[in-house]
């Protein structure tokens, strides 16, 4: 059994790719805050692809990756990198069992930031740093759910905002580290968000300037003025790692590594060319660089994202606990396939360079990876940041149309048959959303056909005003309750305009 670490990569390369560029905490141009399981997936195998294949170096520097941890949890990570020397095994599972493991080398310095914050802005005020990434998830840019403007009322919000404060959140190290390159005249850093957030880097460009207007409105107009925040659409299903994953590697290739990342061979990444100080030649590794993301943002909101929450509310009822269960299910297929082909499909516009037909079919084959064992809690997660971004657009498209809707109406009467937190065998259902207390209380108030579930306008605005929407929610939510999760999908999937 070897340890993961730099000393061991000459004996580990008979085994399985390793890193052979240099790698150095000097060599890092990009600072990423947030480096969980899809970070390592995703952004840190490009850039480790692009090292690999000779391109860390070109007229704006290396792109190695400083990773950031800013949250009191992130200290795992924090120890988990260091000792191995923020080495990382990632391996893709592909649906026939085969693996596919890579050492991953472009993550070559960690700084906790709880720790020494002032470490932190330091580099990324250092002028090697070109770009600062983030996957913070949705909730960590701090939008008001009904306004949509910067909502300040965090504690470390406001914390940061105090004069002379030490900066301890996302917003307040990044904006301290702007303001010093604004006051030493150097070009800003882009600011880059990777999260899984429609219009993510406007959101982020919208976030950041008014935290920066709110400490210093010079400053804000600095960042209107300067900052670029492109957006970007990213992909790749990456299942939380576990014991099973780490004894495996151990078992068939020797390797003791503390926190390993599977995911799906699957991968893309469509990002805006839009840069104030440069970027690595993504598109030499496959990164698809684009003038305008939405099309393709809204692609995977509306058919990867909203399928599964059309899969895993009605899965977990049904009784199936992984996607790829589920996913193998005919009337489950066919339920997928009628809502991709008669709701998303006809919710979109088309696409440069995809067939979206195809796009459905190959999610089909992503779904039902039996390798991944992707949880259907973990697509159940955190649901009132999903469905009314994923599956309520569609819905009202369709509704304002004249086209299909059903399966998406029986998917939000799903989410609150879930949210009564007992499954159709009477065991108790762990609802887990930064809602929970209030998604709980109306679902089970609103008894076998009610609407306090969707009375909730911040979450769903105005459908209970349309009869349309009234009626057919009432129809599955009464069918899941009286006939149960199996025979409701069995009869929508066979569903047609009525």
């Amino acid at each position: 059994m070897r340890a993961l670490t730099a000393d061991a990569l000459s004996s580990l390369a008979d085994t399985l790719p390793v890193p052979g560029y240099p790698r150095s905490p000097e060599r890092t141009g990009i600072v990423h805050i947030g480096v969980g399981g899809f970070h390592r997936a995703h952004q840190a195998m490009y850039s480790d692809r692009l090292m690999a294949d000779g391109g860390s170096d070109n007229a704006v520097g290396s792109y190695g990756i400083c990773g950031v941890g800013v949250l009191a949890s992130d200290r795992a990570m924090a120890d988990a990198l260091r000792a191995q020397d923020h080495l990382y095994t990632l391996v893709l599972k592909h649906p026939d069992g085969r693996l596919e493991p890579r050492v991953i080398g472009s993550i070559m310095d960690y700084l906790f930031a709880p720790d020494d914050p002032w470490a932190v802005v330091a580099r990324m005020a250092d002028q090697r740093t070109r770009i600062v990434s983030l996957t913070v998830t949705e909730g960590g840019y701090h939008v008001h759910p009904v306004t949509g403007e910067f909502d300040d009322s965090d504690p470390a919000i406001r914390a940061d905002l105090a004069p002379g404060a030490t900066p301890r959140s996302a917003f307040g190290l990044v904006t301290e580290a702007l303001a010093r390159r604004r006051a030493a005249g150097m070009t800003p850093f882009t600011v880059m968000s990777c999260d899984n957030i429609q219009g993510n880097g406007d959101v982020a460009r919208r976030m950041f300037i008014a935290f920066a207007r709110a400490r210093d409105p010079e400053l804000g107009d600095w960042v209107a003025a300067e900052v670029a925040f492109p957006n970007s659409m990213v992909d790749r299903i990456t299942p939380v790692t576990s014991d099973a994953d780490r004894e495996l590697l151990a078992e068939r290739y020797g390797i003791e590594d503390r926190w390993p990342v599977v995911c799906e061979p699957f991968t893309q990444w469509v990002l805006e060319d839009h840069f104030t100080a440069g970027r690595p030649p993504y598109q030499d590794v496959g990164v698809q660089l684009v003038a305008d993301v939405t099309p393709y943002e809204l692609m995977k909101l509306r058919l990867l994202n909203a399928g599964h929450q059309v899969l895993c509310y009605l899965g977990y009822l049904a009784g199936y606990r992984y996607a790829h269960e589920a996913s193998a299910d005919p009337a489950f297929v066919d339920l997928l396939s009628g809502y991709w082909e008669r709701e998303g499909i006809p919710a979109l516009q088309p696409v440069p360079g995809v067939d979206l037909a195809e796009y459905s079919r190959t999610l089909l084959e992503r779904f039902a990876n039996p390798a991944i064992a992707d949880t259907l809690a973990r697509l159940c997660f955190g649901s009132s940041d999903r469905i009314p971004k994923f599956l309520v657009p569609v819905l009202r498209h369709q509704l304002e149309h004249g086209g299909e809707f059903h399966r998406s109406v029986l998917t939000i009467a799903a989410w609150a048959r879930y949210a009564e937190g007992v499954d159709e065998a009477g065991e108790p259902i762990d609802v887990q959303d930064q809602l929970r207390d209030t998604l709980m209380a109306n679902a089970r108030r609103q008894g076998v056909d009610g609407l306090d579930f969707v009375l909730n306008r911040e979450l769903f605005g105005d459908l209970v005003d349309d009869e349309r929407f009234v009626t057919e929610y009432r129809r599955a939510l009464r069918s899941l309750h009286e006939r149960g999760a199996a025979a409701t999908v069995a009869d929508w999937a066979r569903a047609t305009n009525r």
